[in-house]
């Protein structure tokens, strides 16, 4: 971590706890990202059987992700300046009882403008939320191990894309579409009794303006990693955004296949949060590079493999990985690059990453309603990725540019 991150955290770190109540605390934490991880994409696995409850066609309901990852990308640096003063632990709270809220909007409402409005507001918290969660674990420990903090805060959202999202899929396709959402209700409510319980206090920033926050939005190294997380990620979530179809209308694998594909998505995210903490110790510029290229292989890949289901379950398993690897480097040198702004640009990390999750999945459903096929959708992503590789290689560029001078 950086030399302002550390600062920053100094700044706010609550008096030294014992190990056992910091392990309880990033639990606490984690498990707001692990609710957060699972309505983000649980919606994916459950297209066709919201389609049919909301009498929309497959790609019109995918316009419910865009929905979701359009409240992430205002709430996030919204709120984050606006609760700048506030005490972090208890803006984590306010923000996963919101996470509840937009939630059981979700779970109660009927017709396609309600719960499209519902996920607008579930996704407003979303930023947010990781980026206080980021800040309270790194103001827990010493400044040698905030890494790790931050990284196990991050792995509770790629927990939920293995445990949460196919079991909330599979109690969707048992109880109905909407049992989802209520267990997300359930997570978060339970998030907020954890955090009350075991995460240390934090004052907030008394002489935090919305202007000072906003400030890092002029630096030109958090434009581009913004710029190319909103449109590379996407190649993710072109392919992603459909997976149901695809196993079932591509692959011609069963309709309970899905849940075990959805399972094996969150296993690669796992392991791709683990290898990305990983290769961001060892050089995080190449790390980002070497995903979006790889990226571009796997999305091709898949195109061409989707038909196969073993060979589309492995793709499955390798995008994941590859978009965990990009959203952790991303991450990090967003932070590097925000100076004293630290908790904005972890939230900036998630609005750009879902406007690429609302990007990819409106330009797949393009492709689709124009007859191209369920498959057609990751050759948009491999573009997407390929778009954010020359992002990123200009920006190393322009930032060499500027150390020579």
């Amino acid at each position: 971590m950086t030399t302002s991150t550390a600062t920053q955290a100094n700044r706010v770190s609550p008096q030294p706890q014992q190990p056992a109540r910091i392990w309880w605390a990033i639990v606490a934490l984690a498990l707001g990202g692990f609710a957060i991880g699972t309505t983000e994409f649980v919606t994916m696995g459950l297209l066709p059987d919201i389609a049919a409850s909301i009498d929309r066609s497959i790609p019109t309901t995918g316009h419910l992700i865009t929905a979701y990852a359009l409240g992430v990308v205002v709430g996030a640096p919204l709120i984050v300046s606006l609760g700048a003063k506030l005490p972090k632990r208890e803006l984590a709270i306010v923000l996963v009882l919101a996470l509840a809220l937009g939630n059981g909007l979700t779970a109660v409402a009927s017709g396609y403008v309600p719960v499209m409005l519902s996920r607008f507001v579930a996704g407003l918290p979303h930023g947010a939320y990781f980026g206080v969660a980021s800040l309270l674990a790194a103001a827990m420990v010493p400044p040698s191990m905030r890494g790790r903090a931050v990284s196990r805060v991050m792995m509770g959202l790629s927990v939920g894309t293995v445990a949460g999202v196919p079991l909330s899929a599979w109690l969707g396709q048992e109880l109905g579409w909407r049992a989802a959402y209520a267990l997300v209700v359930v997570l978060a409510l339970a998030t907020a009794l954890m955090i009350r319980a075991f995460v240390a206090r934090v004052p907030g920033t008394p002489d935090a303006t919305i202007g000072r926050e906003l400030a890092a939005l002029r630096r030109p190294q958090v434009l581009f990693a913004v710029a190319a997380g909103m449109i590379g990620f996407g190649g993710v979530f072109a392919m992603y955004s459909y997976i149901a179809p695809i196993v079932t209308d591509v692959s011609a694998l069963s309709r309970a296949t899905i849940p075990w594909v959805l399972f094996v998505f969150g296993i690669g995210s796992v392991a791709g949060t683990w290898l990305g903490g990983v290769l961001a110790d060892w050089n995080n510029v190449r790390q980002i590079v070497a995903g979006f290229l790889a990226s571009v292989v796997a999305l091709v890949a898949f195109y061409f493999a989707a038909s196969s289901g073993p060979i589309m379950i492995v793709l499955v398993f390798v995008v994941s990985a590859l978009g965990s690897v990009l959203a952790i480097g991303l991450q990090l040198r967003l932070m590097n690059a925000a100076g004293d702004a630290q908790m904005l640009g972890a939230a900036l990390n998630h609005s750009s990453l879902n406007v690429a999750n609302g990007l990819g999945a409106w330009l797949g459903g393009l492709v689709i309603a124009a007859g191209h096929g369920y498959a057609a959708p990751s050759l948009v992503g491999a573009a997407l990725a390929a778009a954010g590789l020359v992002i990123v290689l200009v920006a190393i560029a322009v930032e060499r540019r500027s150390i020579r001078l």
